[in-house]
């Protein structure tokens, strides 16, 4: 062992005559040696300015460390992107599926008509509006998007005396047209009720209602019986 380090400092006073004059341990001297090195050392992606003169502040990993940031702050950025892409395409596919709404008449001790003229009613007891599709003010349902509907109406009428005529007819209208109607004409029974199901295709902006035809009339309802439903069964293209 003795041999091979004086055998070392022996190469290392041969090609750095300077050295001799100092006392110094040899890992020092080896240091120096290093330091003082003018060709080139197998670095790879070290500072090799750094890692044997080590000026102040320096940290020797800086170049390969800012390397692994960028490419890892780079690929989140472009994991980023595919989750927005994917966010965006899965809106595309599933928004605006919740569209669906419930309301019933307001409780009516007397009678809800006779009009002179069709007149829609007023489901104003809302307890479902997902979309906000549905406007109690006018009972009209405006589509917020193309796609496939189903609704639903109920129409209920107690007069509350035998032999008291039952006459009362409901429409449900798409855009002014009759789709289904429902209507009672007799004096065999005080109290009746009726419900439609129907699947419409509607284009974004097409509006659906339900009306009381004039001249008829819907009587004591105070449990919310006459209502009015529907939701979004799929989505459709707008055209």
């Amino acid at each position: 062992m003795k041999v091979a380090a004086v055998a070392v400092l022996g190469l290392l006073g041969a090609l750095f005559p300077c050295l001799k004059a100092q006392t110094s341990s040899p890992l020092e001297i080896l240091q120096q040696a290093a330091a003082n090195w003018t060709g080139t050392l197998p670095c790879e992606g070290w500072d090799c300015e750094c890692a044997f003169k080590k000026p102040k502040g320096c940290c020797c990993v800086a170049s390969p460390l800012f390397q692994l940031e960028e490419k890892t702050f780079m690929r989140m950025m472009g994991l980023w992107k595919d989750l927005n892409s994917l966010n965006n395409q899965i809106e595309e596919v599933t928004g605006g599926h919740n569209v669906s709404f419930a309301a019933t008449m307001l409780p009516i001790t007397g009678c809800y008509g006779p009009f002179n003229k069709n007149v829609s009613i007023p489901y104003c007891n809302v307890t479902l509006n997902h979309g906000y599709g549905y406007n109690p003010s006018l009972g009209t349902f405006t589509a917020p998007r193309s796609g496939l509907y189903s609704f639903s109406y109920t129409v209920y009428s107690n007069l509350g005396a035998e032999g008291e005529r039952i006459y009362h007819k409901v429409q449900l209208m798409k855009e002014g047209q009759v789709i289904a109607s429902s209507w009672e004409d007799n004096r065999e029974d005080s109290e009746d009720s009726a419900t439609q199901t129907v699947l419409l295709q509607l284009k974004r902006g097409n509006q659906v209602y339900v009306e009381l035809v004039l001249g008829r009339f819907l009587c004591v309802d105070t449990q919310g019986y006459n209502s009015f439903s529907g939701f979004l069964v799929y989505p459709l293209s707008d055209i």
